[in-house]
This record gives structure tokens, C-alpha cells and sequence, in this order.
């Protein structure tokens, strides 16, 4: 929806996707300075979706780290703690099968102003949940209980996911991508774990007022027989199996996991310096939930590609014709980019 008055942005809600892109430009010459005492060899820049690296003895093995985001305060305000750990676990894991890394184990952290058992069981739980959706193992973590840091029904969580390759061959980095390959997209399950500061700020969810922000989460969602408080809890797709089944049927030349930074800078992440994408907007079929954000918050199509998953939760490079995914797109000779259409 465009509109003549500007509408909500991502930083509006005081989230600054450019200011984050500047802190990892900042850091990333610094953090590569270490890369020399690792016994072995780093296979990947930093900003991949995970850091593949090289032991000495050939084992190949990559690690990612994730959270959230503010969906954690949806599961606050509603006392439903039994998602968010599948967010967690998907939100590592999905990254991880970007580079063709199958996962292994997982790991967790969770701060919280009081330790309540019952809470943290159903956390843990969803966690499980999550690495049985990958085939991993959960292999342990920590629980910090911060008074001062948090208040006592607030908590923040964070997951390490590491896996294992079979050679440096299976990896895929994007560097086969070649133009008039063609992009498919795995249908997302709604919002996933971002996006979520603009969301609550088009439904004036404020956990400041939470009497008013509960009457909100309970009300019905459009004319389905959801809450929206439901919809926006609706947990992480894992793309794990899905994905590897893929791989054993067709030739893939990239993958993005489409997270923080949407349709728009995920796809960048796999593309060659001389290659661009083009995606064919409204291509495949969305949850309400989407346009329902957009047109409460008058938000430019611009900010929701880069915002929101809009319906795509993964994507595939190939140049086969893959019947179990959308095809949303292709790649074109251009300076590394993603356009729509």
C-alpha cells in the first residue's frame, strides 16, 4: 500500500536495520583479526547466515547464534511461553541449512527476572520441540536470574545451533549462482521472530498498558478463528528436513533464510558480485497478517520487503523447476541487488 502521507517504518518503532549494518561494517576488519588463531580455516565471511569453518583434520563444522526479538513480549503479555522456544530453534537451525550444515546440537540461554519453574519447563520444552523438528540434540545451558535487569515476568532468551558437513564440496556458499537460474520460495508459517517492534507499535500493543495490550492480543483476528494474539505467536517453520529433501532431489545453488532485514537484504547475503535477483512480487499466496499490518501502519511496499518475510520464509537458487516450492523469481546479470517486479 503506498500512500501520499508517509507511513510506519521499522525505525519508527525504534528498530535501525541501517545503524545495525553500520556496527557490523564497524566491527567486522576487528573480529577477522582473530580469525588466524582458529586451528584451522574460516570457509566464510563475516555476515553469512552461519560461520562454517575448517579444523585442521578436515571435520567441517558451522555454528550460529539467535533470539527472538520482541515476540518475547507477545508471550509476556498472554502468559504462553510454550512457542517461543521453537522460535528459538528454528531461528539457529533454519540458518545453519542455508550452507548445507546439518544440524548436530543446540544450546540455550535464558535471562529472567525471577526464575518461575513452571515458565522455564514450558520454554525448554518448545525448545525440544524444535531440535527433534532438526534432528538435533539439546546439550545444555543456562538460566540467569537478573532482579534489577528484569522485571520479575520478563526474560530474553538466546540459542547456539551447531552442525557438520561432509566435505567442503557439499557447501553452498551462492558462488554457483549464475543469471536465468530461478528463485523459489518455502511459504513461511506468518511473521516467524521479526518484525515483531512494528507490529506492536500498528497494533499499539504496549506492555506499558498491559491491561489494554492483552484486551488487544484477545480480540479476534479478521475473520479467522484465531486471536491475534494466536496469529502472532503462530511458532517458526524449521526448514531443516524440508531442505535437505530438497537438496537430494534437485541442484541448488543458494539458499537465504529470510529473517531480520526481509526480502530485501537476506537474498544479498548469497549472491555474487555480478549477479542480482528479480522477484516477482505477490507470486505466491500470504497470511492476512501481512496485509493487515501494512494497511493499519500505511506502510510502503519498500519497508515491508525489508521488514517482514511477506509469506516467504526460505529461498532457493536453482536452475531445475521445483515442484514443492513457489517460483517467485530469477537471477539477472546486475550489480548484487534484489528488485521486484
Amino acid at each position: 500500500m503506498e500512500g501520499k502521507e508517509r507511513g510506519l517504518t521499522y525505525k519508527d518503532s525504534g528498530v535501525d536495520i541501517e545503524a545495525g549494518n553500520q556496527a557490523v561494517q564497524l566491527i567486522k576488519n576487528k573480529v577477522e583479526q582473530t580469525f588466524h588463531y582458529f586451528p584451522g580455516k574460516v570457509l566464510n565471511e563475516l555476515g553469512g547466515f552461519c560461520s562454517v569453518v575448517e579444523y585442521e583434520n578436515g571435520t567441517i563444522i558451522g555454528s550460529s547464534t539467535d533470539g527472538v526479538g520482541t515476540k518475547v513480549k507477545i508471550a509476556i503479555l498472554l502468559n504462553r511461553h510454550d512457542t517461543i522456544g521453537i522460535d528459538l530453534a528454528a531461528m539457529c537451525f533454519n540458518d545453519l541449512i542455508v550452507h548445507n550444515i546439518t544440524p548436530a546440537g543446540f544450546l540455550n540461554y535464558i535471562a529472567q527476572g525471577k526464575q518461575i519453574p513452571e515458565r522455564t519447563n514450558m520454554l525448554i520444552s518448545g525448545m525440544i520441540s524444535g531440535c527433534k523438528s532438526a534432528k538435533a540434540a539439546l546439550l545444555g545451558g543456562e538460566m540467569a536470574e537478573m532482579p534489577g535487569m528484569y522485571k520479575e515476568e520478563d526474560y530474553d532468551l538466546a540459542g547456539f545451533a551447531f552442525g557438520l558437513a561432509k566435505s567442503k564440496s557439499d557447501l553452498i556458499f551462492g558462488q554457483k549462482i549464475k543469471p536465468e537460474m530461478k528463485v523459489f520460495g518455502l511459504p513461511s508459517s506468518g511473521l516467524h521472530s521479526n518484525g515483531y517492534s512494528l507490529a506492536r507499535k500498528v497494533y499499539d500493543i504496549d506492555d506499558n498498558k498491559p491491561e489494554e495490550a492483552v484486551k488487544i492480543l484477545k480480540s479476534q483476528f479478521m475473520h479467522t478463528a484465531l486471536t491475534l494474539g494466536e496469529e502472532l505467536l503462530r511458532s517458526t517453520f524449521i526448514y531443516v528436513q524440508q531442505v535437505m529433501h530438497l537438496l537430494k532431489r534437485y541442484e541448488i545453488a543458494g539458499m537465504a533464510h529470510i529473517t531480520g532485514g526481509g526480502l530485501i537484504e537476506n537474498p544479498v547475503r548469497i549472491l555474487p558480485k555480478d549477479c542480482a535477483m528479480k522477484v516477482k512480487w505477490g507470486n505466491w499466496p500470504t497470511s492476512p497478517i501481512f496485509k493487515d499490518i501494512q494497511t493499519k501502519g500505511s506502510i510502503s511496499d519498500q519497508e515491508m520487503r525489508k521488514t517482514f518475510n511477506n509469506g516467504i520464509g526460505f529461498i532457493l537458487v536453482s536452475p531445475d523447476d521445483i515442484n514443492e516450492a513457489y517460483k517467485i523469481g530469477k537471477i539477472i546479470q546486475g550489480k548484487r541487488a534484489v528488485f521486484f517486479e
